[in-house]
Order: C-alpha cells, then sequence, then structure tokens
C-alpha cells in the first residue's frame, strides 16, 4: 500500500489560476518571504472589474452589489493620480460610471440605471456629551443648544435614521420642498423626514396624511415643547400606525 502523501493542497495558488484565467489584469508575481516569486492577486482591481462584470451581466436581470475599498492613496508619480485620482475609491467609482455609460448607450431601447451610492464610514451624528450637572457653566450652553453635530447634513442625519432602524440602504429615495420645507421620502413611505427649523403644523399634518411607517424630526425643528406635542397629537389623530422619531 503507498503512503499517503502528509502534505496540505495548496489551494490558495489554485485559486489564483483560476482567477488569473478569468481576470489576468488583477493576477501579478510577488516575491514571498522565503525570497521566491509566486502570483498574487491584486484585490483593489479585482472588486472593480468584478464591479463592471456585475453591471454588465448578458441575462437582462436586475442585481445589486456592494464594492467595499479603503481609500488607499495612489502613487503621485501615477498615472493615474495626474488624471484626477487620488486615491483607489475614486478610480471604481470611475469605472463603475464608465460601465455604466457603455452599457446605456449599446442598449439605448431599454431602461436601465446607471446610478450608485457611495457611503463612508463615520462616527456618530450625535454630539458627545459627558459632562455631569455639577461640571456645567453658562460658558458651555451654546455648545448645547444642538445635540447633533454642526457638520452633519440633512443626508448625514436620513441615513443615520436607516442604519438605526435596520432598513436597506438601496431603496428608492426622493425630496421635495413643502411650504420651503426639505421633505425627505425613503421607499415611497418607509420613512418620511424633515429636519428644517421651526417646520410648520401644515407641513407635518402633509407628512402625517401621506401615513409612513415612520416619521422622523429633529429637536430644533420645533420652536418649544407645546410644538413637540402637538406633533405627537397630529399622527394619533391622521397617522396613528406612523412610529415618531425625534433626534
Amino acid at each position: 500500500m503507498d503512503k499517503l502523501k502528509m502534505e496540505t493542497p495548496d489551494l490558495t495558488q489554485a485559486n489564483i489560476e483560476k482567477l488569473a484565467a478569468l481576470f489576468p489584469a488583477c493576477v501579478a508575481e510577488a516575491r514571498g518571504e522565503d525570497g521566491k516569486l509566486k502570483k498574487a492577486v491584486n484585490f483593489e482591481l479585482l472588486r472593480q472589474l468584478l464591479s463592471d462584470v456585475v453591471l454588465e451581466g448578458e441575462d437582462g436581470g436586475h442585481r445589486k452589489f456592494i464594492m467595499v475599498q479603503l481609500p488607499e492613496p495612489c502613487d503621485e508619480k501615477s498615472e493615474a493620480y495626474k488624471a484626477g485620482y487620488p486615491n483607489i475609491c475614486e478610480i471604481g467609482k470611475e469605472r463603475i460610471r464608465r460601465a455604466a455609460k457603455k452599457i446605456a448607450a449599446d442598449n439605448s431601447d431599454k431602461p436601465f440605471d446607471g446610478g450608485f451610492r457611495v457611503f463612508k464610514l463615520d462616527d456618530t451624528n450625535m454630539t458627545d456629551v459627558y459632562y455631569s450637572a455639577g461640571e456645567y457653566d453658562q460658558g458651555m450652553l451654546d455648545q448645547l443648544v444642538s445635540n447633533i453635530k454642526p457638520d452633519r447634513t440633512d443626508l448625514d442625519l436620513l441615513f443615520g435614521c436607516l442604519l438605526e432602524w435596520g432598513l436597506p440602504l438601496s431603496m428608492p429615495y426622493t425630496s421635495e420642498q413643502i411650504e420651503g420645507c426639505t421633505v425627505h421620502t425613503y421607499n415611497d413611505g418607509d420613512l418620511i423626514a424633515c429636519f428644517d427649523e421651526n417646520i410648520p403644523d401644515t407641513v407635518i399634518k402633509e407628512i402625517a396624511k401621506r401615513q409612513p411607517l415612520r416619521a422622523v424630526f429633529r429637536d430644533s425643528s420645533f420652536a418649544a415643547s407645546p410644538a413637540k406635542i402637538n406633533v405627537g397629537e397630529i399622527f394619533k389623530m391622521r397617522a396613528p400606525d406612523t412610529r415618531v422619531k425625534v433626534l
């Protein structure tokens, strides 16, 4: 009986060979710890190429994908940097734009949505307050007028709420002006939000009339506590099943 070879097959290199056959531009030689040349994968380029392949599927199907990339800086001497792409993320976004543009041009008789969303990790939208009551003084009061960080936009607040409620980030989104207030509608009423200052009752009533599953405002949307209480009463009468949240 022949002895079994006590050696684990090198599955990594075998898989790299398979990737090389499909995406030859993504595989190059790199020197390993032992000084020998081995084939290695350029994962940044691979992710970008995969995004093109997903978009260019020939089955006519609808598909979604998530591309994750660290904003690794491009070499300042590289052609990409000179062309205006300071990091790998910017190259990836441009590849998706060009792939979408080509697909739209090649299929001008078919509806095609080549849009995409870009997110980056950040900390909370809310201000960090760690003081006890005895540590406050008069000079700190101006800093505590709003509980939301001053550099945050409406979209920051909107998508922060989506994450808190566990809603997918890829659903349709629209915004409109109602009596001078910006009203955001997510997925046809899964969530409606307005983060303007001093929202009039007429706008609150219009939002409640649409009976969204969730409605979100910020604390400064109301001039005083009675106005905030009034919002609750409006929704109780017009949209009792709506979950109302005030940031």
